[in-house]
């Protein structure tokens, strides 16, 4: 005797699109990690995510101060609260950045060296693990639709042909967020590479 379509089982057109919005979130972080990464150009982005701690809680740099990139060798951050300033120095400092900051009691400069050639090499090697992270993020999401999709045909909730149907749709789905990442990652290499 066959089961009857459950009520509260997802389509799958519900299974695409959450997985499609599961892809798109992958992409969108691994983007965020990457302009914090160095690229010999002054960029607020290298600083803002830091974190200080602000009256005892750790606060996002973003959250505590105006920062800008006046020009390409030089961010300029002004704390809202001045007590603040020290905290910020420190947090800066201790961060894996390799950034030098100055505090003049008002205003943090931080000035960027432009990268040597070789360790814009490193970065690239370095970073295209955290590129391949995020590949394997959009094809974990790809697993699992797939897995709930084949679970949909098992329970009799779709039929074999609308399986396969919405199984090619999101090898679709999944090739277009692979290749989003490699054109991001592309240019990001010329960026990181131009000097």
């Amino acid at each position: 005797m066959a089961a009857s379509k459950s009520d509260d089982a997802p389509t799958p057109e519900d299974i695409l699109k959450d997985a499609d919005r599961r892809m798109s979130m992958s992409i969108e972080f691994l983007k965020r990690e990457l302009q914090t990464v160095r690229t010999g150009r002054a960029t607020p982005s290298l600083v803002e995510n830091l974190t200080a701690e602000y009256y005892g809680t750790p606060t996002p740099l973003g959250q505590m101060a105006t920062i800008s990139a006046p020009d390409a060798q030089l961010i300029l951050i002004q704390p809202w609260d001045r007590q603040s300033l020290q905290e910020i120095e420190k947090a800066i400092i201790k961060s894996p950045t390799g950034l030098n900051p100055s505090n003049d009691g008002s205003v943090i400069r931080i000035p960027v060296p432009p990268l040597s050639q070789e360790r814009r090499q490193e970065l690239v090697k370095s970073l295209g693990k955290t590129v391949e992270d995020g590949k394997v993020a959009v094809r974990n999401v790809r697993r699992d639709a797939q897995d709930k999709l084949r679970t949909l045909e098992r329970n009799k909730d779709i039929s074999q042909d609308e399986n396969q149907r919405a199984q090619t749709q999101l090898q679709k789905t999944t090739d277009t967020h692979i290749t989003e990442i490699d054109q991001f990652w592309k240019s990001k290499v010329e960026e990181m590479m131009t000097v």
